[in-house]
């Protein structure tokens, strides 16, 4: 304790203090300083780091393209099982046989014939190449095939799952990918730091690849 007129220390038991004669009843107390702790600031929010998670990187380049490689061939199969009823539906194998017998077509069936097919074809192309990579990148797998034999799969900028919308968005944005001259769109899978093709940075994705 200390005393409220001369500020000299006294012990509790004193009645007065022996400095100055003042009666201990007329002490205070001294206020002892702030001790709370300081404000913490809360951190700011970073962006987790997917590659730093035990067992998983960011996909090369050279892996995505066998995995490529491999669903192509893939695709190729769906592609000729579909054609077969087209090209039956679409008369261009009755027209073919008339023109093998001899038997003249008409100058006004032949381009339509030819052209109804020429159409479906690429349809059935962009269509099973759509549902084939949107479908298995957005299901439990998160890759197509090819990605999955090489334990390659695709996620949003989260290390998420994507959803069916995202997933055709990055299909669609392949179309960009493929007009840049010299292959310079999917090249970017194996220079950017978060491995990412052209299609990726637009449709917000990364793929990714398990040890």
């Amino acid at each position: 304790m200390y005393c409220s007129k001369c500020g000299n220390e006294i012990s509790a038991a004193t009645a007065f203090c022996p400095s100055c004669g003042q009666a201990v009843g007329s002490l205070a107390p001294v206020a002892l300083p702030n001790m709370s702790p300081p404000a913490v600031e809360a951190p700011a929010y970073a962006p987790p780091v997917i590659a730093a998670q035990a067992g998983v990187f960011y996909a090369g380049f050279w892996l995505r393209f066998i995995a490529f490689l491999i669903d192509s061939i893939l695709r190729g199969v769906a592609f000729v099982l579909l054609l077969i009823p087209l090209f039956v539906l679409s008369g261009a194998g009755a027209a073919i046989e008339r023109i093998s017998s001899g038997e003249d077509i008409s100058d006004n069936i032949a381009p339509l014939i030819a052209g109804g097919f020429l159409l479906g074809f690429f349809g059935i192309i962009l269509l099973v190449s759509w549902l084939y990579y949107a479908l298995f990148e957005a299901s439990s797998w998160q890759a197509t095939p090819g990605k999955k034999l090489l334990n390659l799969y695709v996620t949003d900028l989260d290390g998420q799952p994507v959803t069916f919308t995202r997933a055709s968005g990055r299909f669609f944005a392949k179309i960009v990918t493929s007009v840049i001259p010299f292959a310079i769109g999917y090249i970017l899978a194996g220079i950017t730091e978060k491995k990412q093709a052209l299609h990726d940075i637009i449709a917000g994705c990364l793929v990714l690849r398990k040890s």
